[in-house]
């Protein structure tokens, strides 16, 4: 061996291997480099300078075992691989190493995957070594709920030329016709929300504009469908088509107004349904004042001049006046109850003034006792004590006049006084006159 060749050998011993050509070298894994920022929807943490996404993963200690194979041995390795490095390299052909070196390439390759991921409509295509569609999402750092959709799904195994499709839930406050509901969609836009929940929202209002685009926060969203609304007034029906909040503003729009005191059937505030029928209320108040009389009372008095069961009239009652003020209200022409609002007195009544007997009255008159004065009664007056003659003179069961009845110790007038009294004052009479005060119907005192 020549010393140009031993200097040749040695320079090989001493020196690295000559390079390979570039497409059998191993391949390096290299972060994931995507043009432009991610959008901020995703979620996606910052990753730290000089880490590779989803690191410290799962998928992550995959990976790094993949590039440590692909690599080749250690250092360690490759002293003890140099310790008998002279021999093996005269003894195995280049083309050995070349193979062992490309066939951990190979298995590289083999693991790494192309797929495209579409984050709430925007796509783009990356590499991966994940073995399912969970994986994938981990290492992008993107965290699903049950309110977003996933498919495939993350559990479903991850091949190269997969397509993943990631669309993020948003919430969304919707006040339809009235009545509020918090509700979740993945669409990015009101129109698309709408369709979602089967909204017809031809003619509808809406508080947010069709186009609008949703956010991951939500919005609250409030859409008032068209309804069809009656309302009678003045004898007359008219419909109309409305989206109205409140009653009041679907009662303007059929150019009907109210004045004074009208009213509605229902709370003018209140959501018009479809279908509903209101009844414009015209209402008339008025007032009216009437004269009632005002019953006088009665005084009674005991007067001990009186015999017992005597009554005697001392003043005549009068009856007083007062004035009531009513409120009157008419509904659509029909009067309703009127409504006391206040009253004065006009006239206050008179009581009446009535003397009472309490003096006991004398059991018999000394001869008079046994006359027949039942036949003298029935005589006189038909047996009836307030028995009274045509001329207002004479009355009583003995037909008294007011001086004789007074004469005899009698209150008032005899036709006032008690049977009894009227009978034992007749007694007196007949024992002071005999029968002459009953010129006609004095016999019948003896049969």
């Amino acid at each position: 061996m020549s010393t140009s060749q031993g200097s040749h050998r040695a320079g090989r011993r001493g020196t690295a291997p000559a390079a390979l050509p570039l497409h059998e070298q191993p391949t390096q894994a290299a972060p994931l480099a995507v043009p432009g920022p991610a959008p901020a929807s995703w979620g996606a943490p910052d990753a730290a300078p000089g880490t590779v996404p989803g690191q410290g993963t799962r998928a992550g200690a995959r990976r790094a075992a993949r590039r440590r194979r692909a690599a080749g041995p250690s250092p360690a390795a490759s002293r003890a691989l140099g310790a008998a490095g002279e021999g093996l390299r005269r003894l195995v052909p280049q083309a050995l190493v070349v193979a062992f070196l490309a066939g951990g390439t190979t298995a590289f390759v083999a693991d790494d995957k192309a797929v495209r991921l579409s984050v709430d409509g925007v796509p783009r295509t990356l590499h991966t070594f994940a073995d399912d569609v969970g994986e994938l999402l981990a290492d992008e750092g993107l965290a699903v709920d049950a309110h977003d959709i996933v498919a495939p799904a993350p559990g479903e195994a991850l091949t190269d030329g997969d397509e993943v499709v990631v669309r993020y839930g948003r919430p969304i406050t919707l006040t339809l016709d009235g009545r509020r509901h918090r509700v979740w969609t993945t669409a990015r836009s009101v129109e698309e929300a709408l369709r979602q929940f089967g909204v017809r929202a031809e003619g509808a209002y809406l508080s947010v504009s069709r186009s609008a685009a949703i956010s991951r926060h939500g919005l609250a969203l409030d859409v008032r469908t068209e309804r069809a609304v009656t309302f009678l007034a003045d004898g007359r029906e008219r419909t109309v088509r409305t989206n109205a909040a409140t009653v009041g503003e679907a009662l303007a729009e059929t150019g009907i107004t109210l004045s004074g005191r009208d009213a509605l059937s229902v709370d003018p505030g209140s959501f018009p349904r479809d279908g509903q029928t209101v009844t414009v209320l015209r209402i008339t108040d008025s007032r009216r004042v009437r004269e009632e009389t005002v019953p006088y009372a009665v005084e009674r008095v005991r007067d001990p001049e009186l015999f017992a069961g005597t009554e005697v009239v001392e003043r005549q009652g009068a009856h007083g006046v007062r004035r009531v003020t009513y409120a009157l209200r008419s509904v659509n022409g029909v009067q309703g109850r009127p409504r006391r609002l206040g009253e004065e007195i006009v006239r206050e009544p008179v009581s009446r003034k009535v003397r009472i007997g309490t003096r006991r009255p004398p059991a018999t008159a000394t001869g008079a006792d046994g006359l027949d004065w039942g036949a003298l009664a029935a005589c006189e007056s038909g047996g009836r004590p307030d028995a009274v003659d045509p001329s207002g003179t004479y009355g009583g069961l003995y037909q008294f006049d007011p001086a004789t009845w007074h004469a005899l110790g009698g209150a008032g007038t005899a036709q006032d006084a008690p049977a009894a009294e009227q009978t034992l004052r007749a007694k007196k009479l007949y024992v002071q006159r005999g029968a002459s005060p009953w010129p006609h119907c004095g016999r019948r005192l003896r049969g």
